[in-house]
């Protein structure tokens, strides 16, 4: 960690902080089972009294862990004290603290023979959906220093906290660079919404007997007085989406939390994750300012960073990770055509081969039903000539999947269907994967003639079960896919209505986890499901013609 002028102790004790907040979780787990998630919790509990003593922990809440004491950390981290604010002195005895509670801990951990064993470090994964921003080179962080000098969104008591974070992007150090910079964020968007809402004395509320204004009021849709938050609609939907993404959602990087609950290795810390904060970052620099800034905003190097921006969609809302996982899976399901099969000849020496039959009725079944669907499709994404076709079926769901859905502030209705549709889904993708994976093991078999006479019946009807199971998640991936398109229309169901249609997705889910059950290598049992499908396909085909769709509702 290297920090340099008046910004030197502020970052010293964040990370001191974060730090700490990582190692003392480790510590709780010695004696504890579930670890608090809040900092203040954890400092007073007696698990940390026992190792570290009860006097140590006091002195430690005093400074970092009650709203009742300094409570150094979160009016650092929310960005209520500016460099000049906090003496050095604090610094040095957080420093000492922490080498004192080291000290302590290796002599309780003699004592007692345990072994401390450290939580694993988050990683980022999937760092490609994290690329929102181009990569910033020196010239845009030459234009974004003139323009934290000019921008009203910065408070000038705030200014070396924005140069050192700038400052630290270009030597490579991330994690300062994000450590600094989102509290600024914090400050400049508190500063938006006190205006807006027009409660400017919430500006500076850092008092323990008053709710703190951050990050987590600012997004909300209704004020602590059930308003309405007017900062989203000055904000508007793309930059609410990049900050719920990147702050709040479950399965987003969630950076602020790690960050400050010590989950992230700091010395690890990803350019590609502090390059989107600080383009972020600079967009709202433009964006609001009393100053003139058209031709920042302009500015050719600028320009792509206020585009990318403005065309913002959510990625880690439950509605997004949804349509990313029907374009896997249908990805998945691609694949089925080009699995190895054996030859017709050896398939017409097998007797005893039933249920071609029956496979064409599901397929006329399937075909019936899409066509029943047609009318809710994009047109150039059907053939009344050929229902079930692969290709128009993966051209349709990408179409479907890149219509825009609004996921802010979704309702609690839509939320549980989508939390439905995404474990259908799921079942889905594993039949299909169960089914790559039993067809590529038993065609070796069958080549190298190590097949019992039995499992080579039970191949053959498994290939014979691939007919229908491929058209028929295909079905089931649009019918899931235009329901989500219409998602919100739930909230316009009767009580009555919704559990109803509820009952029905819950119905597909169960014959999907059914087929997850019988397509599996232990159970193996292909003729079965034929019988399941036969069911699933009446049900699907009888909510169609009393119109419970979603769909349906929009027309």
């Amino acid at each position: 960690m290297s920090f340099s002028g008046s910004s030197c102790a502020n970052g010293s004790i964040f990370w001191g902080s974060f730090t700490c907040a990582g190692r003392v979780a480790c510590v709780y787990l010695l004696i504890g089972k579930d670890c608090p998630f809040l900092l203040r919790d954890l400092l007073a509990s007696e698990q940390l009294a026992v190792v570290f003593g009860q006097a140590v922990m006091n002195v430690l809440r005093v400074f970092i862990g009650s709203p009742y004491g300094l409570n150094l950390r979160n009016v650092l981290w929310h960005g209520f004290a500016s460099p000049q604010e906090i003496p050095a002195k604090y610094c040095a005895m957080l420093l000492f603290l922490t080498a004192g509670l080291g000290q302590l801990l290796q002599t309780y951990l003699l004592q007692t023979k345990c072994v401390l064993v450290h939580r694993p470090y988050v990683i980022f994964v999937s760092l490609e959906e994290l690329d929102v921003f181009p990569d910033l080179n020196h010239e845009m962080l030459s234009i974004a220093e003139e323009l934290v000098k000019l921008s009203s969104f910065v408070l000038k008591t705030m200014l070396p906290f924005w140069m050192a974070a700038l400052t630290a992007f270009k030597q490579s150090r991330y994690a300062d660079c994000v450590i600094l910079l989102l509290p600024q964020l914090e400050v400049g968007l508190r500063l938006l919404f006190t205006t807006t809402n027009k409660c400017p004395n919430r500006l500076l509320t850092a008092e323990p007997s008053t709710l703190y204004t951050t990050f987590d009021e600012m997004l909300a849709k209704y004020l602590d007085n059930e308003e309405v938050n007017q900062l989203p609609a000055v904000l508007e939907e793309p930059t609410m989406e990049f900050l719920w993404d990147f702050l709040n959602h479950q399965e987003g990087p969630r950076i602020r939390d790690r960050l400050s609950h010590g989950e992230i290795n700091l010395e690890a810390f990803p350019r590609e994750v502090a390059n989107q904060i600080v383009a972020f970052a600079i967009t709202l620099l433009c964006r609001f300012s009393d100053e003139d800034m058209f031709a920042f905003k302009e500015h050719m190097v600028i320009k792509p960073l206020m585009n990318c921006a403005s065309c913002y969609r959510s990625r880690f809302h439950p509605i997004s990770r949804l349509k990313k996982q029907v374009l896997e899976c249908t990805k998945s399901i691609h694949l089925w055509p080009e699995l190895p099969t054996v030859p017709e000849e050896h398939v017409e020496t097998t007797k005893g081969l039933e249920g071609n039959a029956e496979a064409s009725t599901l397929i006329l079944m399937i075909s019936e039903i899409i066509s029943r669907l047609q009318q809710y499709m994009p047109q150039n994404c059907y053939s009344s000539d050929d229902p079930i076709n692969s290709v128009l079926t993966e051209r349709l769901l990408i179409a479907l999947c890149d219509t825009y859905i609004c996921t802010l502030y979704s309702p609690r209705p839509v939320l549980e269907i989508v939390v439905v549709l995404r474990k259908i889904s799921t079942q889905c993708h594993q039949v299909s994967e169960q089914v790559i994976a039993s067809t590529e093991l038993r065609y070796k078999q069958w080549m190298n003639k190590t097949l019992r006479s039995r499992q080579r019946h039970n191949y053959l009807r498994m290939l014979n079960s691939i007919k229908f199971l491929s058209p028929v998640l295909r079905l089931i991936l649009v019918l899931i896919t235009l329901e989500l398109v219409n998602v919100h229309l739930v909230c316009k169901k009767n009580p009555f209505d919704y559990q109803q249609y509820l009952k029905f997705l819950k119905s597909v889910l169960q014959y999907t986890e059914n087929l997850v059950t019988y397509t599996s290598s232990e159970k193996n049992k292909w003729d079965e499901t034929m019988e399941l499908t036969n069911k699933a396909l009446i049900k699907i085909r009888e909510i169609c013609d009393r119109k419970l769709m979603l769909m349906q509702l929009a027309t």
